[in-house]
């Protein structure tokens, strides 16, 4: 039989099964449409970051730090002007706002720029073109969000710190900003020039402070970027720069898709930026370090899309799964369509057709309609991604432009025609054993279609199943472990789920009783007859119980996470940023008003010398010992107490001696180091052990310190918790400000107080707990909603999977209608046998996904979220429930035509 014979004879063949076959390839459109719905969007927005890198940066280069620039940038920055090099800052911190006219108050995010920011994009507001007064008056633009919280509106006196403003408008689109920064705390746009009125940034203030560059045109290349970065960073911080160098000179340094840049000739780098003769080998001895970091536009997008690809890996397994499960749709249904076809091929075969060409006629049809499947779930995947940005547009700090991306469709329809085709061939591979006898001697399907588990061409397929499946997953994640171990993962919910199954029929074969109702008996029979489809049933709807009870559960546990230590922390209105001369007024105030002062805690800024004696410069240099480089560089907030808070656990070592026997132990060694208890963590990135020798420099003072104990600290708690914790004497008389926890009635009581606060001590922050933990709420609802959407995307890809598993038995339950009706059984029994077998089918798929949900959503929050996991058991049983209706509903309305047809019209149709 020639290739255009075949594929004629494909053609007419299918012309009774195309729509049934349509169906079985529909379950493959699902895991499409995810794939290409999630490669296709992480396309646009990859695509989006690199057209508005600029914007993102707001310049073509960036200084950033978490304290004032020293002067050393400063100078820089004027010798850069020089060179034609425009420059706009911007200092962030939180601070709180108090409307006037309403008194209310709220914790706020300002951002005080300088003129010429953004270089790139524009900050729109309402009214339009309102920003181009910002420097020339006292006003602000604030976060819509922020004048419902006050009960304010535009024209309004807004008060941050010493200085009233005029709120002129509201902000909308903001250069590099994403939405969800709102919900985290509004936004207040001011001009810089008002900052020093505000009085807010004092000692000890937190604030982050960046210069953006403007370049001109033969300096904004990447290259000459790079360079010019490279040349800011020796004469900002010599050390910093010559490790960074070793540590790229030794390939370790991360490149973007581009790979290496050439450098720039000489003449390029202006002078501003060229460097000290000895700055490039990093041995300035006196070279102080500054903690200044140069950002170029390449870091930029480096960063952000490498978070969009690993936000892209995560979301893929959820395609893969739904894709894979569409596969076993596949294979179910093609199960049923060659059950039809044993007639068809033994005629065929008669006609001289051998068991070759009988493959290969309807591995072209399962193919063509793989295909048809694929190129359905391309389309609803190209529709889903044009929604996408709906859902997840608050996350995302620019503005995404859609385009259909060539490459994930293609590969997306691939995909779903191979895995369509490779699920398809091991039930086809049957076919070849179909004997011509067939035609005059009919026998049952299982008898008809002979499967040996040592028949090559099986076992071939099956090992070319699991490597599609393995290579996918691979190609996918990026990486051979991780592929492996997600694969393995796959692999393992399969098999306990297939475990699940064949208890089942073995439990069903041997539990029943004949005091049961009949039609119960027959329904839990028909679950152990032959060609029974419980594992493929259970399969499918235990993955989609099991998607959706993992991603509710981990939702509901950091919810409930959240509210437990709220509910457990010391008071509920917390204040930072109180100086020194504050603390003492604060407390009067406070108490004056019957509002305790449960917690009072000093706060010293400090940053690591050296471990052991050892340099810090010295240990990043050494490579020998893993040690995390954060933690050497940070700087640390720490405290002293005497006692262990209630957020913290001893787990090492031995806690600070009381205070008679330290003052006397210090008497006696007055130059002995001080004690110091490290988070147990923290110890482990630094290397650290008990008795180790910590100096610190702390604001210019250097304090020798000794290891005593490690702490476990339960950094969920809404009270001030601490790395490292000193033994009083070390810091008392070290400068410090302090963190407040009160107590104050929720309501009026909380606002009043936070009103006067504000107005005496205007630098001083306030945060309502309570407010907090609706804030985390509102992130986490916004996180879940897109989790959730590609949740329901699953469950709506189980469906057709379903339909397929229960197509795939229609011939054995048609027959098995037909006798029941001989037999004298009314519809309403025929009914009643069927809910009982697709009940108990659902129940065992809802509840086994609902145990692998719990172990699943148990390792996530233990070992991802590091929180202690507590099962919402209650709804987690609605959501099985609701899986088991939606099982008995779709079993109903496949199986209408065995339980309404006639007996004749059944037995015609049989």
């Amino acid at each position: 039989m020639t290739t255009q014979a075949l594929l004629r004879l494909a053609w007419r063949e299918s012309r009774t099964a195309r729509r049934r076959l349509a169906l079985y390839m529909s379950s493959i459109a699902f895991g499409v449409a995810a794939l290409v719905a999630i490669d296709s969007f992480a396309g646009n927005v990859t695509r989006s970051i690199r057209a508005q890198s600029r914007t993102l940066l707001g310049g073509d280069m960036a200084l950033q730090a978490r304290a004032a620039f020293p002067a050393v940038v400063d100078t820089l920055l004027d010798s850069l002007r020089t060179d034609n090099i425009a420059t706009s800052r911007v200092t962030t911190f939180a601070s709180m706002a108090l409307a006037e006219p309403s008194g209310g108050t709220r914790l706020v995010q300002v951002r005080a720029v300088s003129p010429g920011y953004p270089f790139y994009g524009e900050i729109e507001t309402i009214p339009a073109n309102a920003w181009s007064r910002v420097h020339n008056e006292s006003i602000v633009f604030v976060d819509p969000s922020l004048l419902v919280a006050l009960d304010a509106s535009v024209g309004d006196s807004l008060r941050l710190g010493q200085k009233m403003f005029a709120i002129a408008g509201t902000l909308g689109n903001v250069p590099g900003d994403a939405g969800i920064t709102a919900v985290i705390g509004p936004r207040v746009y001011v001009s810089d020039t008002w900052l020093d009125a505000t009085a807010l940034l004092k000692f000890g203030s937190r604030a982050e402070y960046d210069v953006v560059l403007k370049l001109p045109a033969s300096l904004a290349t990447p290259a000459a970027a790079k360079t010019m970065a490279r040349d800011l960073r020796r004469r900002i911080d010599p050390k910093a720069a010559a490790q960074q160098e070793a540590q790229e000179a030794r390939g370790e340094e991360r490149r973007g898709p581009g790979g290496e840049d050439e450098p720039p000739a000489a003449d390029s780098v202006p002078k501003a930026v060229e460097p000290a003769p000895d700055s490039a080998s990093g041995l300035v001895s006196g070279a102080v370090r500054t903690r200044v970091r140069v950002r170029t536009v390449a870091d930029t997008e480096r960063d952000f899309t490498e978070s969009v690809a690993r936000l892209a890996d995560f979301l893929s397994i959820i395609g893969l799964i739904a894709l894979l499960l569409g596969g076993i749709g596949v294979a179910s249904g093609v199960n049923a369509f060659v059950s039809a076809k044993i007639d068809t091929v033994a005629v065929l075969r008669c006609l001289g057709a051998t068991s070759r060409q009988v493959l290969a006629l309807y591995v072209v049809q399962s193919a063509a309609m793989g295909l048809v499947g694929a190129i359905a779930g391309t389309l609803l995947g190209v529709a889903v991604q044009f929604l996408l940005p709906g859902v997840v547009s608050d996350f995302l700090p620019i503005d995404v432009e859609l385009a259909l991306e060539p490459r994930p469709l293609i590969l997306g329809l691939a995909t779903g025609v191979w895995v369509s085709l490779v699920f398809a061939m091991r039930p086809l591979l049957a076919l070849r054993r179909v004997s011509p006898l067939q035609a005059i001697r009919r026998e049952m399907d299982n008898t008809a279609l002979p499967r040996e588990w040592n028949d090559p061409a099986r076992l071939t397929v099956d090992a070319l199943l699991v490597s599609s499946i393995i290579g996918i997953v691979v190609s996918r994640i990026g990486s051979v472990r991780q592929g492996l171990y997600i694969s393995a993962a796959i692999g393992g919910a399969v098999l306990v789920l297939w475990i699940a199954a064949s208890l089942l029929i073995a439990a069903a074969r041997r539990s029943t009783r004949p005091s049961w109702p009949f039609e119960l008996r027959q329904g839990i029979a028909n679950l152990h007859r032959p060609a029974n489809q419980t594992r493929a049933v259970t399969l499918a709807l235990g993955f989609g119980a099991f998607l959706l009870s993992t991603v509710y559960l981990v939702q509901a546990n950091l919810l409930s996470r959240v509210q437990a230590t709220s509910a457990g922390s010391a008071g509920n209105l917390l204040f930072f940023d109180v100086q020194d001369d504050q603390a003492a007024p604060l407390d009067s105030l406070l108490r004056a008003r019957q509002h305790p002062v449960v917690q009072q805690t000093p706060i010293v800024t400090m940053r690591i010398d050296a471990l052991n004696g050892r340099s810090v410069s010295s240990l990043m240099a050494d490579t020998s010992a893993r040690r995390a480089g954060w933690a050497l560089r940070r700087e640390y907030r720490s405290t002293y107490r005497d006692s262990i808070v209630g957020s913290e656990a001893l787990v090492a070592g031995k806690w600070f001696a009381d205070s008679a026997t330290r003052a006397k132990s210090r008497a006696s060694s007055p130059d002995a180091p001080f004690e110091v208890s490290f988070e147990r963590d923290l110890a482990t990135d630094l290397g650290v052990a008990l008795g180790d020798t910590v100096t610190w420099n702390v604001q210019g003072v250097p304090v020798t310190t000794i290891v005593t104990s490690f702490r476990t600290v339960n950094w969920a708690r809404f009270e001030a918790n601490f790395f490292v914790v000193f033994a009083p004497e070390a810091l008392r008389r070290a400068p410090q400000q302090f963190v407040v926890v009160a107590n104050v009635p929720a309501g009026p009581a909380i606002a009043a107080v936070q009103r006067d606060i504000v107005r005496r001590f205007p630098n001083i922050s306030s945060v309502d707990l309570t407010l907090v933990r609706q804030t985390i709420g509102a992130i986490v609802d916004k996180v879940t909603l897109a989790i959730r959407f590609l949740g329901l995307f699953s469950l709506a890809m189980g469906i057709p999977v379903l339909f397929s598993a229960v197509a795939a038995t229609r011939r054995a339950r048609l027959r098995e209608g037909v006798l029941l009706r001989t037999l004298g059984a009314s519809r309403a029994q025929v009914a009643r046998v069927l809910l009982a077998e697709y009940g108990a089918l659902g129940a065992l798929g809802a509840l086994t996904g609902m145990v692998l949900a719990f172990a699943g959503a148990w390792g996530l929050t233990r070992f991802v979220f590091k929180d202690p996991f507590d099962p919402a058991v209650g709804p987690t049983f609605v959501i099985a429930a609701g899986m088991l209706l939606l099982t008995m509903a779709i079993g109903l309305l496949t199986s209408r035509d065995v339980y309404k047809e006639t007996p004749m019209a059944a037995i015609r149709e049989a």
